[in-house]
């Protein structure tokens, strides 16, 4: 049985912000010139190999941003893509639930080490007694489906499907990528915050992160900018909401906010002190698994560090099932890492990436799914020929 790590919330939980950027950056209309060079360089491949719709990229360089888009939000009627497009973040999403889940750390609402149980007590007395939140947060519970059933579609219905889960094995000693488990955590959080989870994203962290145009329901206003997705028959598709969608996988965004979001993981710019410190702790390292260090979601790799470990560690098998070790003092927010999440939908794929100590970070928003080694490969040599 794998070793538990302890919980804290760690020390270093600001470093990011005052770690120094590179000095051989260019500014100003040289640095823009640098951006589009190398994202052209990088993304019109990908967008010809896979043949992408459309694409949007932002990057920030210390706070400075610069934006890219390619092809259409939608190709009937043609609608072409901008900053401002929302796209489907897919598994990103769950990036914002665990800083909601370390904001209620820090303002005392509950504690990583906390049981499940302790939170969601309609499933007392079941396997979820053992399995804690940072579990949840880690993929690392006991071995949950990828999706919630197709059987389950009511919260009772949901109720009793966690009552009667059985874990695969002990907490801890295996990372099993799973929509469930993290959804769990977004459940648990909101009753330990008393409010309805779309409540806590929609009116209180995505306007203290500066998010404007960022939704878990596109309201009928928003409607026209909202990308149609694209399966795999090339029709044009949008998410269906399921059971705890909203936690997992239903955050809708736009480039404009995403780099802000990025921003703010990086401690550029400015939010409340203490979503600051919530930030900083979903970059924590709990466990290692294959080449990454999971954190709170986000998982991060050594920078400098070989494209090719990042790419293994974005592979499915890596992915989705495979053996965790615990860190026995978890891994503090540090500034030489290469943070990294990707998120899919039906119909869109999306990446983010960024190195807090080089206060550099790019997204990646396309409204149609592709390999996570492409996007790997093309944020990699984007970051890499930016911080040369």
């Amino acid at each position: 049985m794998s070793k538990r790590p302890p919980l804290t919330l760690t020390a270093g939980l600001l470093a990011c912000a005052l770690l120094n950027v590179p000095g051989a950056q260019a500014s100003g209309p040289d640095q823009a010139a640098a951006v589009r060079r190398a994202v052209d360089e990088a993304m019109k491949p990908i967008i010809a190999e896979h043949g992408l719709p459309g694409l949007a990229v932002a990057v920030t360089i210390d706070g400075q941003r610069h934006f890219v888009e390619y092809g259409l939000a939608s190709r009937t009627p043609e609608v072409p893509v901008t900053r401002d497009t929302i796209f489907e973040l897919g598994s990103i999403s769950k990036t914002f639930m665990v800083t909601l889940t370390a904001l209620a750390e820090v303002e005392g609402k509950l504690s990583l080490s906390d049981s499940v149980t302790k939170h969601v007590p309609d499933l007392k007395g079941s396997a979820l007694d053992q399995v804690r939140l940072v579990e949840l947060a880690t993929h690392t519970a006991g071995g949950f489906p990828l999706q919630v059933p197709d059987e389950v579609k009511s919260e009772a219905e949901l109720t009793a499907y966690f009552r009667a889960w059985t874990p695969q094995h002990p907490p801890g000693a295996r990372r099993v990528y799973a929509n469930p488990s993290i959804g769990l955590l977004g459940v648990a959080t909101a009753r330990a915050f008393g409010q309805p989870y779309a409540t806590l994203m929609e009116r209180r962290l995505f306007p203290e992160l500066g998010l404007r145009r960022t939704y878990i329901d596109v309201p009928a206003a928003e409607m026209g900018s909202y990308a149609w997705g694209t399966n795999r028959d090339g029709k044009p598709v949008r998410v269906n909401p399921g059971p705890l969608a909203s936690e997992a996988y239903g955050i809708k965004s736009n480039a404009v906010d995403m780099i802000r979001f990025l921003e703010a993981n990086m401690g550029v710019g400015s939010v409340p002190a203490g979503l600051a410190r919530a930030l900083s702790a979903t970059h924590v390292g709990y466990y290692r698994a294959g080449e990454m260090i999971q954190d709170l979601v986000w998982e991060h790799y050594p920078w400098p560090v070989a494209l090719e470990r990042i790419v293994a560690g974005n592979t499915p098998p890596a992915l989705l099932n495979a053996p965790a070790t615990a860190i026995e003092k978890p891994v503090p927010a540090q500034g030489d890492v290469f943070i990294n999440k990707t998120g899919s939908t039906g119909g869109f794929g999306a990446y983010a990436a960024f190195i807090p100590g080089k206060r550099i970070g790019i997204v990646m928003l396309a409204n149609k799914f592709y390999p996570n080694a492409a996007r790997v490969k093309a944020a990699h040599a984007v970051l890499s020929r930016l911080t040369e």
